[in-house]
């Protein structure tokens, strides 16, 4: 289980690093290097509309990589899913801007973002399944919790070198190649990634259902048998994807835009966060095993809820250290939904469709959260104003969080009492 552990959790950071970096670049340099023409507003609006573009393929991947998964394994799936992202990666840091290539330099963008896209639509998935199928019931939220500190790790790493380039770099060189080198970086993670995976077997759940029978069109049956629970389970995944990006790509903007903050300090503020988050996910994961996946969702919007307008209003202080503490506050509010994730989403679906079940439930939510959820708040906030764009955008992510919890409240509670050597239930 420890080398299942490890090789999900750097596959994911891995994966989340590649989606990371764009999400960094499309808040710093992306609207003045591919939309030039356009008002400061309207290039952020444009470069965070190619960023959505990465989570309008996740559920064409999400239908792909989960046919693979179904029907071929979940090893292919996590091989197959780390090369898709990171050579799409790596083409967006080779790609000339507008002033080269004019037109066609921001479609090519898009492009490569919807095939990174294509890719994590199968990653998360894949790096669960394979974790929660190999470890045993009772430890089954703890194990699959370790890829869940996979997308904190990539962010960190995206950031932390995006960061040093911004620092080290003066703006005109940063511009003109510093942005690219995060980039091309992401080549030299995937070959590593490649290796790591390469060796891992399947899981005990994946061979009884090759010996018993597949699912001859995997998407089709979860379409048919469990088309509502797919519904439910993309609302409760909403909230926690509106949330991150508000916290972690919409505020990056805001503050280092409107609100004039200085780029490498708000990142760095971001940056501890996350790290604050990633150490607590494992902790909330295991948590999950005791109390419950569906009452630790339901606390973790609760408080999501609560904590996101008063984040976004200490961004007006432009003190660090309080900016900071609210983001690692608001994010341990998510990171207690989004440690049993991992267990309690694959615990919904059937075996036989459990990869495309998961994978399109999760991957929609993606898309009505994180893609939405930037482009929406930049919107609100243009037209709300100074002042009061904050409360604007903290309600509306606060609603979002809400919807959320009720879809949360219609979904079973997976928890099975647990079981010693011979299978006797334990009080």
């Amino acid at each position: 289980m420890g080398r299942i552990a490890a090789a999900c959790f750097a596959g994911t950071a891995i994966e989340y690093y590649d989606f990371s970096v764009y999400g960094v670049a499309a808040a710093l340099v992306f609207g003045p290097l591919f939309f030039p023409t356009f008002s400061p507003t309207a290039g952020l609006l444009a470069a965070f509309g190619a960023f959505a573009a990465g989570f309008l393929a996740r559920p064409l991947g999400s239908v792909v990589f989960g046919h693979v998964g179904d029907r071929f394994g979940r090893r292919t799936v996590l091989l197959g899913s780390l090369l898709t992202t990171g050579l799409a990666t790596v083409g967006v840091g080779l790609l000339p801007g507008y002033d080269t290539l004019g037109v066609a330099a921001p479609a090519l963008l898009v492009l490569l973002r919807f095939v990174q896209g294509l890719g994590v639509g199968g990653e998360w998935t894949g790096a669960v399944l394979l974790a929660s199928e190999h470890a045993p019931p009772h430890r089954r939220g703890l194990w699959a919790g370790f890829p869940q500190v996979g997308p904190a790790v990539g962010y960190l790493l995206a950031n932390g070198l995006m960061l040093a380039m911004s620092a080290g770099l003066s703006e005109e060189a940063f511009l003109a190649w510093g942005w690219r080198v995060p980039f091309w970086a992401a080549g030299v993670l995937m070959v590593a990634g490649y290796a790591l995976r390469h060796g891992l077997g399947e899981t005990p759940e994946f061979r009884r259902v090759a010996a018993e029978g597949r699912a001859a069109a995997p998407f089709a049956e979860v379409v048919r048998g469990h088309g509502r629970r797919v519904l439910l389970v993309a609302g409760a995944t909403a909230g926690a994807y509106a949330l991150y990006y508000g916290v972690v790509a919409w505020s990056l903007a805001h503050a280092t835009g409107p609100l004039g903050m200085d780029p490498s300090t708000m990142l760095a503020c971001l940056m501890a966060a996350v790290a604050v988050m990633g150490l607590a996910t494992p902790v909330a994961a295991a948590l999950g095993d005791r109390f419950g996946r569906r009452r630790m969702s339901l606390a973790g919007y609760a408080a999501m809820v609560v904590c996101i307008v008063p984040y976004l209003l200490l961004l007006r202080t432009g003190e660090p250290v309080w900016i900071a503490a609210g983001a690692a506050v608001t994010l341990l509010a998510l990171v207690v939904m989004l440690g049993v994730q991992g267990a309690y989403l694959p615990e919904l679906f059937a075996a036989r469709v459990r990869c495309t079940g998961t994978a399109v439930s999760y991957n929609l939510g993606a898309v009505l959260g994180g893609a939405v959820a930037p482009l929406a708040a930049t919107r609100i906030a243009a037209s709300a104003g100074a002042g009061t764009a904050e409360w604007a955008v903290g309600g509306y992510l606060a609603v979002v969080c809400a919807a959320s919890l009720l879809c949360v409240l219609r979904l079973p509670d997976t928890r099975q009492p647990r079981r010693d050597a011979k299978g006797l239930a334990l009080k």
